[in-house]
Order: structure tokens, then C-alpha cells, then sequence
């Protein structure tokens, strides 16, 4: 491609590739997203995978949520768990008084 070589400018900005792009440009492959770009020396246009900022932002963002909410469910085990294990140990101590 001219763009690894040479200076290029982009003629059109990232957006989602068409069905029939994706059927035939085989730079919609990797990510569903091309630019087109104009090569300075050879005169070429030609397109490049890229990927969308908003679709970035979107997939961050779900990851952020689940990860917010596997946290909670942790927390609360912890809490549970937590609770069982005093409630135990009152217990162990209760028999310990108990027995003198």
C-alpha cells in the first residue's frame, strides 16, 4: 500500500464500511471501518483500515459497566462471607465461655 511508503492525506474520514464494501475492499476485514486516502507521490486513492472513536468509546465504556458490576457482585460474597466467618467465630467463642 502508498500509504506505508509515501506522505498520504485522507480524503474521507473513518465510517463504517457499506455490505457491498465489505463483499469487495478487503480493508473492511479486521475492523468494519475504512478511510479513504489520497497518496502524495504516486496519485493513488486507496483505502485503510481504521476504527471508529465512537465505537471505542462504546466499547470502553461497556467494559467499564461490567467490570463495575462483577466488582458488586464480589463485594457482597465478600460481605457475606465475611459474616459467616464472624458469626463462627462468635460462636467457637460463646462454647470456649461456655465450657469454663
Amino acid at each position: 500500500p502508498c500509504w506505508q511508503l509515501e506522505d498520504f492525506v485522507v480524503a474521507q474520514e473513518c465510517g463504517r464500511c457499506s455490505s457491498f464494501q465489505a463483499k469487495t475492499v478487503p480493508e473492511c476485514g479486521p475492523t468494519g471501518f475504512v478511510e479513504r486516502i489520497s497518496c502524495a507521490a504516486s496519485k493513488r486513492d486507496e483505502f485503510k483500515s481504521c476504527r471508529s472513536a465512537v465505537l471505542e468509546a462504546h466499547v470502553f465504556w461497556r467494559f467499564v459497566g461490567t467490570m463495575m458490576c462483577v466488582a458488586a457482585v464480589f463485594a457482597v460474597l465478600v460481605v457475606c462471607r465475611q459474616r459467616v466467618l464472624d458469626r463462627k467465630a462468635l460462636e467457637k467463642v460463646r462454647k470456649q465461655i461456655e465450657s469454663i
